[in-house]
């Protein structure tokens, strides 16, 4: 008998400025899928308060709560055939705190649903043009995550991403790169867990140094 096609689960990872929030939203519509924020609306008015806070540990424990949270909405929509399409998700959180220098390590439980995940790049001019562009103004972290970008580029390369260049490309050229990939969803159980080591990102000592696509 043969087994039914699973709903694909896609996260778009990177750093700020790459085109994650403009292009999330444009690649649920091709796809047909839910976008689904990893942050979700119940935790955001909590998020502006952790985010004036100084603790790099409270701060991830927080993002991390929100994502399991997100997560169990996501793997109700697999379970009823709907794909979905997530701005960033435990790759960006680990990733981001790692750098960031938090003494936390995390081991993240195998029945997770499992992304397909796009790390979208773009030159460093360009994404400095494109952050230009934005009204909001900066919080510390944000400015902190500018002085680590390469730290935290480093922290992705723990997890298994397919690189999509956004450089000089409209949002929906983007989208459709993104559709011209050839992709296998990924499930609940797949035996290769997001991180290098399955599902882990060990805690690393603290050092910290020193529309278009948005």
């Amino acid at each position: 008998m043969p087994v039914p096609d699973l709903p694909l689960f896609e996260s778009l990872e990177g750093l700020r400025g790459t085109g994650k929030s403009t292009v999330a939203p444009l690649l649920a519509a091709a796809r047909g899928a839910v976008h689904v924020p990893t942050v979700p609306l119940c935790y955001q008015s909590l998020r502006r308060q952790v985010d004036m806070q100084g603790s790099v540990e409270a701060r991830m424990c927080f993002y991390l709560s929100a994502l399991f949270t997100a997560a169990d909405e996501i793997q109700n929509y697999l379970a009823d055939g709907v794909p979905v399409v997530v701005e960033s998700y435990f790759a960006r959180c680990l990733a981001t705190h790692r750098a960031f220098g938090t003494r936390l390590g995390v081991t993240l439980p195998r029945c997770l649903p499992q992304p397909v995940t796009y790390q979208l790049v773009c030159s460093e001019g360009e994404r400095q043009r494109r952050l230009a562009q934005r009204s909001k103004s900066l919080s510390r972290w944000d400015e902190l995550g500018e002085k680590v970008a390469d730290a935290i580029t480093d922290a992705y390369a723990q997890f298994s991403m397919q690189q999509v260049d956004t450089t000089g490309l409209r949002p929906d050229q983007v989208v459709q790169t993104i559709l011209a990939t050839e992709n296998e969803g990924a499930s609940c159980g797949d035996p290769e867990p997001m991180g290098t080591h399955p599902h882990v990102l060990p805690a690393v000592p603290r050092r910290v140094e020193g529309s278009r696509l948005r």
